[in-house]
Parts: C-alpha cells; sequence; structure tokens
C-alpha cells in the first residue's frame, strides 16, 4: 500500500497495529477482538471493523494514545490497542 507523508509517497504496511500508528495518521479498523468487557466497550463506542479512526496524540510517555473516531475523541491504553489491527490510508502533519 502506499500512502503519503509530507507530500511524498512512501510505502506502508497493509495492516499494523493501533498502536504503532505515527500521529495523524488515519487508518481503517480491519481486526477486532471479539471477546472481553474492554472490547465490547471499546464496539459499543463505535470503534468496529470498517470504521475509521484517526490518531490524534500521545501521551509523553506514549500512554494512552487518542484516537478520533466517529467524530468525537477517544482515548485508549496502548495495551488496548495493540489488539486492534488497522489499514492506514492516510497520514497528515499534526
Amino acid at each position: 500500500m502506499i500512502g503519503v507523508s509530507n507530500g511524498r509517497f512512501v510505502d506502508m504496511p497493509a495492516f499494523s497495529k493501533l498502536s504503532e500508528l505515527p500521529v495523524g495518521t488515519q487508518a481503517l479498523v480491519r481486526e477486532f477482538p471479539k471477546q472481553g468487557s474492554a472490547f465490547l466497550r471499546l464496539r459499543e463506542m463505535g470503534l468496529m471493523p470498517g470504521t475509521s479512526v484517526t490518531l490524534v496524540r500521545t501521551a509523553p510517555l506514549g500512554d494512552p494514545i487518542e484516537v478520533k473516531v466517529r467524530g468525537y475523541n477517544l482515548t485508549l491504553r496502548k495495551s488496548e490497542a495493540e489488539h486492534i489491527l488497522v489499514e492506514p490510508t492516510v497520514t497528515t502533519k499534526p
């Protein structure tokens, strides 16, 4: 997959963990765990396969992360975001 970063085309992996996205990257949720109370809560808040998300920012030590999903900002623990596979689509400047 090819994306755009700072006006340049760059190769991007097909799927990556939500926790590993660079700030400003937009992606589509592709795979999502189907068990556990934390994941039920995330699905209820709209984070489901096919949903577009944008990584807004990370805390200074990298945990938690903030993503924009369905028009609102959602803060996730990095340990939760590691279980969510996404397909990066667009990278913008932070």
